[in-house]
């Protein structure tokens, strides 16, 4: 019933991706009453990669199913876009998408997390390792381009956000996206 229900409103295709094969109906939460309202149709890639490993180009997708009008869809692409931070189409299509306060309060209560920072090619980073800038930076307010290649030692990590680093560069502290850095 609920497989049917849900087949129906998401017109045989995958509410995050619309593929048409391997459609499962997937609970939305811990507390999922079984119903189509705290459920959404996956196919088989969403619904490993949700709380897996991720092809991360995969989720554009979310550019087009976070304005589902359904509530389980907008929780989904919500917490992907929230897992995603660290990517700059991930953070501009969340700055973009907006939840009812009921709505967004059910999305932060099972948040999927990626495991903290990474750099540019998704090595795991640590307070005090030393980074080298891929790309040439200009900071902002300080009048100076951070040169690729420049290495920052001792970083520190922005605990609310795993797409930002801080670290010293020419005597300066500034903060730096993860997606210029990789790990020394």
């Amino acid at each position: 019933m609920l497989l049917a229900t849900l087949q129906t409103r998401a017109n045989n295709a995958c509410e995050l991706c619309s593929a048409n094969a391997d459609l499962t109906a997937f609970s939305v939460g811990a507390n999922s009453d079984g119903t189509a309202m705290m459920a959404a149709l996956l196919c088989a890639t969403c619904s490993m990669q949700i709380e897996g490993d991720m092809d991360v180009n995969h989720w554009r997708c979310l550019s087009s199913s976070m304005w589902s009008e359904h509530p389980p869809v907008q929780v989904l692409a919500w917490r992907m876009l929230d897992r995603l931070s660290g990517e700059a189409w991930a953070r501009d299509l969340s700055d973009m998408l907006y939840l009812d306060d009921e709505t967004l309060a059910w999305a932060k209560s099972e948040v999927i997390r990626d495991s903290g920072h990474k750099d540019s090619n998704g090595a795991k980073l640590e307070q005090g390792d030393t980074v080298v800038l891929i790309k040439d930076l200009p900071v902002k307010g300080a009048g100076f381009t951070a040169k690729r290649g420049t290495a920052v030692r001792g970083i520190s990590l922005v605990q609310d956000n795993p797409a930002h680093i801080e670290g010293r560069v020419e005597g300066q502290r500034i903060v730096i996206l993860t997606e210029f850095v990789k790990k020394k």
